[in-house]
């Protein structure tokens, strides 16, 4: 049976030509947005590593003020903010804080002994904050130790506390990550802990490995983009304008900006679904199109063969048999679009195209093929009926 499809729509290829056409676009565009929603939760199950429902930004913007005064000036916000009633913690952070849409990528290198390069991760995440970030963002750290008073002390190689997908790169375990250096800025560091994760990016981006170096209060070198506190729950506009009068009242020249990380967080999900929605609003479009044109042409089919069907129903084949014909017809049909389609996708997870890993693209052919399979066969679903009630006797009059 399937071998008699298969022979007959062949040698029908050149009649449908333009349908094959229409199905293998159809696969495309489901594998296309397939491979992007197979990305996207792949992203969002792994973890963020951070909580920030109760966590607020200060953006901070010095004005006029000279710049050897910031420092000073700074110190007295710090102290007072961390004072005010309702607010359990605070640190500082450059300007790629959480769901902010701003990076600092750098390479980082494992060097031996004699300072050969022997491993590189080309983009890391590096992120400069303070080491109350911990308690302020609730960072879970997996293996040795958060940054403490001892990584204030100077030395030949400053601390550093890196994430569980750079240990990956580098290390076996978490374990043999501790007291290991790596290289970037052109110095040496130290590894003294590792935390589960560091997702500033948010979780619908591409995991990006992270590695954390410590600011603490002795260094006047360092002004902060930001601050990141951690509120009490319940916390709402009374404390936002209490935080901008004290930060206005001590620097008369500065200027805050509070924002919420669970509002960030929102935004930033808006924007980064707002192209895929699109492309999915787009692809109901076509395959509605591709849909009614299978439609139509199972129609058409049908009533062509009208006095075909007729005989098959006057040599005893039952209504199911015929209705089980033009279904079977009809994804023979689909499955010569879809097998052009396959050539065509199988050359992404092939080519390591936009460096997404083989088994999104694998999973995105999976789906595409399966809901193209189910459009075809809901197309000829209710065609195939209309062939199944075809009498014999009126059919073959009308011929």
């Amino acid at each position: 049976m399937i071998r008699h499809l298969f022979t007959l729509m062949w040698n029908r290829r050149r009649a449908n030509a333009l349908l094959i056409v229409e199905i293998l676009l159809a696969f495309v565009v489901l594998f296309a947005v397939g491979t992007i929603g197979v990305d996207l939760w792949a992203n969002y199950r792994q973890p963020l590593g951070f909580e920030y429902e109760q966590a607020w930004q200060v953006n901070l913007a010095f004005g006029s003020q000279p710049r050897a005064e910031r420092f000073a000036t700074l110190q007295q916000v710090l102290a007072r903010l961390r004072a005010l009633p309702g607010v359990q913690g605070v640190a500082v952070s450059a300007a790629n804080t959480p769901f902010s849409f701003n990076n600092s990528q750098m390479s980082v290198d494992d060097t031996d002994a004699q300072g050969k390069v022997v491993h590189s991760v080309e983009t890391v995440n590096r992120f400069d904050i303070g080491p109350e970030l911990r308690e302020v963002l609730h960072l879970n750290v997996v293996a040795g130790r958060w940054f403490d008073p001892r990584d204030a002390a100077p030395g030949a190689h400053g601390s550093i506390v890196i994430d569980e997908r750079l240990r990956q790169a580098f290390f076996p375990s978490n374990a043999q990550a501790i007291g290991k250096l790596l290289s970037f800025d052109k110095k040496q560091h130290r590894v003294v802990g590792v935390v589960q994760a560091y997702r500033a990016d948010g979780e619908l981006q591409n995991p990006v490995p992270a590695v954390m170096q410590p600011v603490f209060a002795a260094d006047t070198a360092f002004l902060p983009d930001a601050l990141l506190l951690r509120v009490a729950p319940g916390s709402g506009a009374a404390l936002e304008k209490r935080l901008t009068d004290e930060v206005r009242r001590i620097g008369p020249t500065w200027s805050s900006r509070v924002r919420t990380l669970p509002e960030m967080h929102a935004s930033q999900i808006k924007m980064l679904l707002t192209q895929p929605i699109l492309l999915v609003v787009m692809s109901v479009f076509l395959l509605l199109n591709v849909a009614l044109g299978l439609f139509g042409v199972l129609w058409l089919n049908i009533n062509q063969r009208r006095a075909e069907l007729g005989v098959r129903r006057a040599l005893g084949a039952p209504a199911g048999a015929i209705a089980r014909l033009i279904v079977g017809e009809t994804l023979t049909l689909t499955t010569f679009g879809l097998g052009l389609g396959l050539l065509i996708a199988v050359q992404f997870p092939l080519l390591g195209a936009f460096e997404v890993k083989a088994s999104v693209y694998l999973t995105a052919m999976a789906l595409a093929a399966v809901g193209l399979y189910g459009l075809a066969a809901v197309c000829a679903f209710y065609p195939g009926r209309l062939a199944a009630g075809i009498r014999p006797a009126v059919a073959l009059r009308e011929e």
